[in-house]
């Protein structure tokens, strides 16, 4: 992955005032600890604002322009909901918090947000689809299931928030930056409790050849300067190479790429036969929707999920089709 502050230097096709507002904009992202994956969104979204505008000066570019820009993106470019949003957040901070501008309320025409149900595998297939599956990954799969966890909630696992003694999982800094508890899988536990002493392992090994310490979020790594290397901060999930960080070009051991769990999984609903669009996400539907066909009540499950409005959580009630009573199709009755 190469280093964004080398990308923005060598931008082409934009000015010298462009270039210096970008890198400007990436140390006030680095400076509020934004995710790495934030930091690159904003400054691709910038960017292409930056080539959109092409012909103005940074002191000429305005408010219309920016409407202009996530309108088109809705009209032109058929961007989903949530993609123009992320534009707009990534052009909000550049003007606000680079430019120095006073917030402004946008008038744009927004992309349609879709209603669609999510994909809900019954459990015979969620069984399928975990048989087919081996090693770290079968492990991760099975934890996404049997938490609710995200993708990336049950990548960056880290060590310390694994409690065997209350058979619970805390899942820091989910979506919304909030924390909750999830069960630990009696299934799982066994394997659970191995993989962490692989992890005990290659940390041992790491702390001898002397590599750097694992990425810490915020500000734990100032507070406590040697917590980045105790077992405790280590992912759970760890990656099988080091690999050198771009934002600090520190060589450490970071937790295992996403999209390999990605690929497994699909790997696994092809070997399963199962005619679904299945994604790492499923299985996080199927979690909610599972409980509530086991009876669960549908604030439970919101809480299991850190969902923030019932609402959101209820539209599993859809998949079962109970929206309220239990629907029986009049064809079943000739």
């Amino acid at each position: 992955m190469a280093d964004l502050t080398e990308r923005v230097a060598h931008q082409t096709g934009l000015d010298e005032a462009y270039r210096a507002s970008l890198q400007q904009m990436l140390s006030l992202i680095r400076a509020r600890h934004y995710s790495i994956r934030t930091e690159q969104s904003y400054i691709d979204w910038v960017t292409r604002f930056m080539r959109w505008c092409a012909g103005k000066s940074i002191a000429e570019v305005a408010r219309t322009d920016v409407e202009r820009y996530l309108s088109y993106l809705a009209t032109e470019r058929h961007v989903s909901a949530s993609t123009q949003n992320t534009a707009l957040n990534a052009m909000m901070f550049w003007l606000t918090q680079v430019l120095q501008r006073p917030h402004e309320e946008f008038a744009f025409r927004h992309a349609k947000r879709p209603r669609r149900l999510p994909t809900v595998l019954s459990r015979d297939e969620t069984g399928r689809l975990l048989s087919q599956m081996e090693g770290i990954y079968a492990l991760m799969a099975g934890l996404m299931y049997g938490t609710g966890m995200r993708l990336m909630e049950c990548v960056r696992l880290r060590v310390m928030d694994v409690d065997f003694d209350y058979a619970q999982i805390v899942v820091r800094s989910g979506k919304g930056d909030k924390d909750r508890v999830v069960p630990l899988p009696e299934k799982y536990k066994t394997a659970l409790h191995e993989q962490i002493m692989r992890c005990r392992s290659l940390h041992r090994a790491d702390l001898k050849n002397e590599v750097g310490p694992v990425f810490l979020p915020d500000a734990v790594s100032r507070e406590y300067p040697n917590a980045g290397n105790e077992l405790r901060w280590q992912y759970v999930f760890m990656a099988s190479k080091v690999s050198v960080d771009p934002r600090t070009g520190l060589t450490r051991r970071h937790h295992v790429h996403e999209t390999t769990l990605q690929k497994a999984i699909r790997r696994a609903t092809q070997a399963a036969v199962i005619n679904k669009r299945v994604s790492s996400h499923t299985l996080r539907h199927s979690f909610a929707t599972h409980l509530l066909e086991w009876g669960y009540d549908i604030r439970t499950v919101q809480a299991l999920l850190g969902h923030s409005d019932v609402n959101t959580t209820m539209i599993y009630t859809h998949v079962l089709n109970k929206p309220g009573l239990v629907v029986r199709s009049p064809a079943d009755e000739l």
